[in-house]
């Protein structure tokens, strides 16, 4: 008659087995090809070998601060590149980040910040915080501003909208440069 194991003699033999399997797993893992972070998105002609011989290119420089935004201190929004650029008064532009545009755009000019307000309800229904108003256009008063959680504005569904968006940090940045009175350039 053959003797049986004890159940620990079991439970000790599996576990060796399997701590033997994945010791072995991780040492052939650590010697196979490492995934690296992208630093941007790949485009949709992009390919990479399995070699990882395609290097992923460096992020891209913002566009260069507009000639005709003026001089000194000043916030600096462009129409067309959906963009803001804070200029401290050496002229040199500290921080640039792409915005979302409202419905309604102001004209090109030099304005102020007027009026600073913490938190509040949109006219769009979102909460928003960091507002700084800098003027009117077709009887909507137009701010820079933040969702609260962060988030692009929705749609407007045929709604003039004078809020011009941006993600939160770059709202918190454009709170902390810009007091009443600092002033504002809108360029085409």
């Amino acid at each position: 008659m053959a003797a049986r194991l004890p159940s620990w003699a079991w439970v000790t033999g599996l576990t060796v087995g399997a701590t033997v399997a994945v010791v072995t797993l991780a040492v052939q893992a650590d010697h196979g090809p490492h995934p690296t972070a992208a630093t941007v998105k790949p485009s949709a002609t992009a390919s990479a070998s399995t070699h990882g011989s395609a290097k992923p290119k460096p992020p891209a420089r913002p566009p260069a601060l507009p000639d005709e935004s003026g001089q000194g201190r000043r916030i600096v929004y462009s129409l067309a590149e959906k963009r803001v650029w804070l200029v401290d008064a050496t002229g040199k532009a500290g921080r640039s980040f792409e915005v979302w545009p409202g419905t309604v755009n102001p004209e090109p000019g030099r304005y102020s910040i007027t009026l600073r307000t913490q938190s509040l309800k949109g006219s769009d229904g979102v909460q928003i915080e960091h507002v700084m108003y800098f003027t009117k256009a077709e009887g909507v008063n137009v701010a820079f501003s933040n969702a609260l959680d962060g988030a692009s504005p929705p749609p407007a569904n045929g709604q003039k909208l004078g809020g011009i968006r941006m993600h939160k940090e770059d709202g918190a940045a454009l709170w902390a440069f810009g007091d009443q009175g600092t002033s504002v350039v809108v360029v085409k």
